[in-house]
């Protein structure tokens, strides 16, 4: 049938499934804005506030269904406010097809009204890009861009239509979507020293990251790690892709990760690393990490091999694929003089905090007994993201949505509403500072306008909470802005867009408040007044080696 343009872009979506997407409409993506409004009724459109909010959400959206996140944008500063959202997704291989719409395909490279060449832009933070110059490959165009975007390790894909094309006609045949494909270049051989190292471990860890829950192996990770019989710890991506209540795990490794991961991990004589890239925020110094031990790489990515950590052997494949494959190569081990050690550190090193005063750490305490852990919590990015990957036990994937690669301030609003609209079964909470709240707190505006029930916790101290750590413990107690006194009421701000709002000043609000916000049926804000100095302990120097870490005891005998 012959179909313009925009109405391709509309039927191609509904051939991937889409259900749900975010954007913004101006001048040059009009055309497919009024093919949208032909069919509200198969694709819910959720206007945001800004581009940055759509790309957020179309992001929080795909974490949290592991479906393909989808938004829209019009040309020139339309495009651009989307690229800290594509960035954020492309640090953490998060599937989304990014759909702007550019000028005339005569006007392009004239600097035309709005026209930017947003290909050109963003091709370092998508896995590809592409400019759509003519109607008659536009069908294909998309459904290449959303499996390239859900194939291997996933990421962004953006598509630019210039609006000629949208307006333009072309025959449209309907096809069925590809399947995702999972590329595995291991070997037999491969699998075999794998297993040998595993099997000849005295001292195995498991080091998780987000490419268990990317590709569907929770499942697999546990069966491993009882059969080997190994403690695991995880990063900030693989948070819920191990189960967080199990005796074998350690907590989060790292900069904050507890000093029973990175002091068993440091202790290793084998360390196993699923679906995870060696950050420089896990690692540390990469000349003293596991320095005791031989690391075995598993990761989808060739790329990773060896990038930061050589690797004495590596498996390049799908994670859920390859331990599949490994799993019965393995023999059943028990290591219980190393699992006694490993114990025995965890122990002795507790996570703690100040129980005398209202702190994000009770906070997300209070809100897991509420949620009965069951809730999809987002962060924005400083002190209270690294309190809610320490304080609330994720038990399950994909309920942990954070930026960890790109560490983007104002992320969380967005993608806590994306998540909500593709779990609508799932409390979904944000948890914010102030100083990121303050980026993009506008989005209380989409979430009110479409009576989105999602809860945003502001953990509000005044100042931004981890550069004023930082300022603190290496700066010499130099605040060079970082403190937020002034007169903002974020009750006031909240309401005023169409909110709910609870102020928090002490332990004995938090958790009628919390019930309060789950009843309400609507975006509740909870501002919560914690002290300006609390630290999140332990921590790791930049660039020392993780068995440094230090927590406010070892501050406190040191400064004795």
């Amino acid at each position: 049938m012959q179909l313009t343009g925009s109405e391709i872009v509309i039927e191609c979506l509904k051939e991937q499934g889409v259900d749900t997407v975010f954007g913004y409409p101006g001048g040059t993506i009009l055309n497919i804005y009024d093919a949208l409004y032909k069919h509200s009724d198969e694709i819910t459109h959720i206007l945001t506030s800004h581009e940055q909010g759509a790309a957020h959400a179309a992001d929080g959206y795909a974490r949290a269904t592991g479906k393909v996140g989808v938004c829209l944008a019009t040309s020139g500063p339309g495009a651009t406010n989307l690229v800290t959202g594509i960035a954020t997704a492309y640090m953490d291989s998060v599937p989304m097809v990014a759909i702007t719409a550019n000028v005339n395909l005569p006007l392009l490279g004239k600097d035309t009204f709005q026209e930017v060449d947003i290909a050109g832009v963003t091709m370092p933070i998508t896995k590809h890009g592409y400019i759509v110059k003519d109607i008659r490959i536009l069908a294909d165009t998309i459904r290449k861009a959303f499996k390239i975007a859900k194939s291997g390790r996933p990421g962004p894909v953006l598509v630019d239509i210039t609006k000629d094309v949208t307006a333009a006609t072309y025959e449209y045949t309907s096809e069925k979507p590809e399947e995702a494909e999972k590329i595995n270049r291991y070997t037999k051989e491969d699998l075999e020293k794998a297993a040998e190292l595993i099997n000849q471990a005295k001292k195995p860890f498991i080091y998780l990251g987000g490419g268990t829950i990317l590709s569907g192996a929770a499942k697999e990770a546990a069966e491993f790690a009882k059969k080997i019989d190994a403690p695991v710890c995880d990063t900030l991506m693989g948070k819920g892709g191990f189960d967080g209540t199990a005796e074998r795990y350690t907590g989060m490794i790292g900069m904050h990760g507890t000093k029973a991961s990175n002091f068993g991990v440091s202790e290793c004589d084998l360390l196993i690393a699923l679906g995870a890239r060696f950050s420089d925020r896990v690692i540390g110094n990469p000349a003293t990490f596991a320095k005791n031990a031989k690391v075995l790489h598993i990761d989808i990515d060739a790329a990773e091999i060896d990038k930061n950590i050589p690797a004495y052997a590596s498996v390049v494949g799908d994670m859920k694929a390859v331990l599949t494959d490994l799993l019965p190569m393995l023999e059943k081990k028990e290591h219980k003089e190393w699992m006694a050690h490993i114990k025995e550190l965890k122990e002795k090193y507790p996570l703690k905090y100040h129980e005398d005063v209202l702190s994000c750490p009770y906070i997300m305490e209070e809100i897991y007994k509420v949620t009965e852990g069951k809730a999809i919590i987002t962060t924005d990015v400083g002190q209270h993201q690294m309190w809610a990957a320490q304080y609330y036990k994720y038990t399950e994937p994909r309920t942990f949505l954070s930026s960890g690669g790109l560490g983007t301030m104002g992320y969380g609003l967005g993608a806590c509403i994306g998540a909500k609209m593709g779990r609508p079964d799932k409390i979904c909470i944000n948890i914010g500072g102030d100083g990121c709240f303050r980026m993009n707190m506008n989005e209380l505006a989409t979430a009110s306008r479409y009576k989105i029930p999602i809860i945003q916790v502001v953990i509000n101290n005044h100042v931004l909470g981890m550069v004023r750590q930082w300022q603190t413990l290496f700066y010499g107690h130099r605040y060079s802005q970082t403190v937020l006194e002034d007169a903002v009421d974020f009750c006031k701000v909240a309401e005023g867009l169409g909110c709910t709002a609870i102020r928090i000043t002490k332990k004995e609000e938090v958790e009628p408040a919390l019930r309060k916000a789950l009843a309400a049926g609507g975006p509740v804000v909870l501002d919560c007044m914690i002290p300006e100095d609390d630290k999140v302990f332990p921590m790791v120097p930049a660039g020392a080696p993780i068995s440094d870490a230090f927590d406010e005891d070892d501050l406190n005998k040191k400064n004795a």
